[in-house]
């Protein structure tokens, strides 16, 4: 059921049971952080590896001190300025946070999100909420509640509509190592404004196995479709040749040799931030379009096209 009855999805929650979730980056498949029996069922209904740890959703700061050992000031000075928003801080845990949360990592990743029916939401609630993407594991995020309903309606109970993300890109996942401020995933909250308040840091690729943050498998955010990167004048040339059927994915560039509905501009202003809030969306359509492949190009590298790329190479990368 697609709805906005928020005591309902606080009676489904309260029952260990899961509900669907809106924030500004993607919707989130969420149930109760403190209870290991409804976390494990998120692993288990996305079909994700239990090594991939998740991130706890909490209305507040001040509610995120509960599940928290310690907010450096670094970290905290972040918090301070974009939450709610699409940061995410790693931090060291509290024993009342499961070990299946973190994957038995000391430390967990906990973020306010920027959306008034989940903030609603976690106030009435006396638990975080524990919510990856509202996908199959390694599937194209979901941004809006048709999306959830297409690949989970069927194992979950309620899906929360909080309409369209307006952000599109999951959150900037942001720690500390020694006393060096460090990215562990870039997302929807741009570099250049995480500096602007703690100076320079670190950017951390992901990893292919065993991640110290969520959402850092190499291969991740994946069409069903083979998925390609590169010039797409060359790659449009090469599978006209083949005469295989073809989608395009390209911030602004149209091609008069593609049909109308096998392509897909996310910025014809190319305006990153309007690219970042359609791209999944984008995968999305084409991957159910009648094309046998996806040839995309990669974004310019800035700002946060720097976010979009790390996963438009992760949808092209096969294990």
């Amino acid at each position: 059921m697609i709805g906005q009855d928020i005591p309902e999805a606080k009676r489904i929650l309260n029952a260990g049971e899961l509900v669907a979730i809106p924030t500004e980056t993607v919707y989130g498949l969420a149930g109760n952080a403190l209870n290991p029996v409804a976390v494990a069922s998120i692993f288990e209904t996305k079909n994700r590896p239990s090594f991939d740890p998740l991130i706890i959703h909490v209305p507040s700061l001040v509610e995120a001190e509960n599940y928290v050992n310690d907010i450096p000031a670094a970290l905290r000075k972040l918090a301070e300025h974009f939450w709610p928003g699409p940061l995410t801080l790693l931090l060291p845990r509290k024993s009342n946070i499961p070990d299946i949360v973190t994957s038995g990592l000391d430390r967990v990743a906990v973020r306010v999100p920027d959306h008034p029916l989940t903030l609603e939401l976690l106030a009435q609630l006396d638990f975080p909420l524990a919510a990856p993407s509202a996908n199959p594991f390694g599937y194209i995020s979901p941004t809006s509640p048709k999306h959830v309903d297409a690949q989970l309606g069927d194992k979950i109970s309620y899906i929360l509509n909080g309409g369209k993300c307006k952000v599109g890109l999951e959150s900037t996942i942001v720690g500390m190592e020694e006393d060096e401020v460090v990215v562990y995933r870039l997302g929807g909250l741009d570099i250049s404004e995480i500096e602007s308040i703690v100076g320079k840091v670190i950017v951390k690729s992901h990893s292919s196995s065993n991640p110290q943050a969520p959402g850092l498998l190499e291969s991740h955010y994946a069409p069903a479709k083979p998925f390609l990167l590169g010039n797409l004048e060359t790659l449009i040339a090469e599978y006209q040749e083949r005469n295989v059927d073809f989608a395009v994915l390209s911030l602004a560039q149209t091609f008069p040799a593609v049909p109308v509905g096998n392509q897909i501009a996310l910025s014809p202003q190319t305006d990153l931030k309007e690219a970042a809030t359609h791209l999944f969306a984008a995968m999305r359509t084409l991957d159910e379009s009648n094309a046998v492949v996806i040839l995309a190009e990669l974004m310019p590298e800035e700002g946060l096209g720097k976010a979009i790329n790390d996963r438009l190479r992760r949808a092209a990368t096969k294990g």
